[in-house]
């Protein structure tokens, strides 16, 4: 706990305080029926705890919300507050493998009980148990009115869109107060990828629910958690491929960290900026996770050049230069064979082409340029000027953006650039990944060093005259493609971005 901002232990003291006012009426209300409530309990902390035993494939991962329906089916069996005493159990034992570990656990009992709560009432504001039919005594089903379908499936996808929309919404309140980001930054994205999972939840619960209140009773219920198991391990193996691909591409950036010395973190804020660009742009959700990978293995062709050219110390010979220059190739030949990568290998293998044709690897023009490859473009841009290398100092976010806009139509796309520099405006450039001290990102809210070069007194030298490679005149100086000499070998990338599942840093001193 004295690890998180003063914001964020605020803000799990007050999530916990609000879950104790949800569970409280069900402990002095005398008609809380107990017998329920222990058994859905105990059977959502066994379904949390069965990740821990072996599964063909291995540990069912993180996060997975593999057992919602269970919370779901409390939510529309039982009344709010006792709803919320069966999320706690599970909350507390779900998996947890960064620190703090008891933060976490807290945290998650704490989130899930609210949110079952709220979901609990919304059920009951549209009559849901009237709709659901047959009775409850004592934990167990009784025969009864059947339930009213469809209409019961309106309070039932409501309430679990009501769960969907508190827990999220608490998931974007420890993002924005842990990591300080703005609370637009913090909660973009949650709803969209959180809603579709948590209304099948809620379907699934709505037929233990039902089955629950049939003739056939608890036994029946329990035989849903069969399909819910089976469902769970699909979805365990799509997180594991994720993560494998995760994998993949950390090991490529590390790779070309290790190689390029000069540029480290580079890679993940050029991912950072063209994620920027694209949401400006209205691109869908599942294409700016490419637009992410895009940016950050732009780079990754650096692999395939001699290391005595990217830590050389003094100008490049013009055959040098164009040794560097297939960069760009070498990228999409090692990523060809990666599938999931997709429409990122285009965006690694053009991204120094220019829209007056004058870039290369082939010297496409305009709209010839594929979108993504703009697009990491001026991202790949932005970042070389306002971070200090050897060879150039980093210099203030408003200037780059001015020297963007005087290449736009020339090097770069203009939609790009103005969707950069509207994007900064609105949200600040706040980089995720930076440098130790020799790599310094400049803030919009700070000068620029004293003495330091404009981008416009600084243009890359013409071809073949032995200068570092850009893609030409302006920012060029400051690209990623041509690192200058001499940064001491001793700096390290900072930590990676942290997403909407991961909301407290881990603790000073690393892991």
């Amino acid at each position: 706990m004295r690890d998180l901002p003063p914001a964020a232990r605020g803000f799990v003291l007050s999530a916990v305080l609000a879950a104790l006012a949800c569970t409280a009426p069900a402990l002095t209300d005398p008609a809380t029926p107990w017998p329920a409530v222990i058994l859905l309990a105990v059977l959502y902390l066994g379904c949390e705890l069965v990740k821990l035993c072996p599964l063909p494939g291995g540990r069912v991962p993180e996060g997975t919300g593999s057992f919602l329906p269970v919370v779901l089916a409390a939510v529309f069996l039982l009344p709010p507050a006792a709803a919320a005493l069966v999320a706690l159990p599970g909350g507390f034992a779900a998996t947890v493998v960064r620190r703090p570990a008891t933060v976490r656990r807290v945290w998650h009992g704490a989130q899930q009980a609210i949110g079952a709560w709220a979901a609990g009432q919304v059920f009951r504001l549209l009559d849901g148990p009237a709709a659901l039919g047959g009775g409850l005594s004592s934990g167990a089903g009784h025969p009864g009115w059947p339930a009213d379908f469809p209409y019961a499936m309106l309070p039932a996808t409501a309430a679990a869109t009501a769960f969907c929309l508190v827990v999220t919404a608490l998931d974007g309140g420890i993002l924005a107060a842990a990591e300080r980001r703005p609370a637009a930054t913090a909660w973009h994205g949650l709803v969209a990828g959180s809603l579709a999972p948590h209304c099948v939840h809620g379907l699934a619960g709505l037929m233990m629910a039902v089955m629950w209140r049939s003739p056939y009773g608890v036994p029946a219920a329990l035989l849903v958690l069969l399909p819910m198991y089976v469902s769970c391990w699909v979805f365990a193996q799509y997180q594991r491929e994720r993560a494998a691909h995760q994998a993949t591409i950390r090991a490529l950036v590390q790779a070309v960290d290790i190689k390029d010395r000069y540029t480290r973190g580079h890679s993940e804020r050029v991912g950072q900026a063209s994620t920027m660009i694209a949401r400006e742009l209205g691109m869908a959700e599942d294409r700016l996770e490419v637009v992410r990978i895009a940016g950050i293995l732009h780079d990754v062709g650096k692999l395939g050049v001699p290391t005595r050219l990217l830590r050389k110390d003094g100008p490049l010979t013009p055959q040098e230069r164009r040794i560097i220059e297939l960069h760009p190739e070498y990228g999409h030949e090692m990523v060809r064979g990666i599938g999931f990568l997709g429409e990122a290998r285009s965006a690694i293998l053009h991204h120094h082409e220019r829209v007056d044709g004058t870039g290369y690897p082939y010297g496409l023009t305009g709209e010839q340029i594929p979108v993504l490859a703009r697009v990491v473009a001026v991202a790949d841009a932005f970042d070389a000027m306002t971070s200090t290398r050897s060879y150039s100092r980093a210099r203030p976010v408003p200037t780059a953006l001015a020297e963007l806009e005087r290449c736009a139509g020339a090097q770069f796309d203009p939609a790009m650039v103005r969707a950069l520099t509207d994007a900064i405006g609105r949200h600040g450039w706040h980089p995720v990944v930076t440098s130790d001290d020799d790599l310094q990102v400049i803030s919009s809210a700070a000068g620029g060093p004293a003495g330091a070069p404009t981008a416009a007194a600084e243009p890359a030298a013409p071809h073949g005259q032995g200068s570092r490679p850009g893609p030409g005149p302006g920012p060029a100086r400051g690209s990623a493609s041509g690192p200058g000499p001499g940064v001491p070998a001793g700096r390290r990338a900072g930590a990676g971005p942290s997403g909407a599942e991961d909301p407290f840093p881990p603790a000073r001193g690393g892991r």
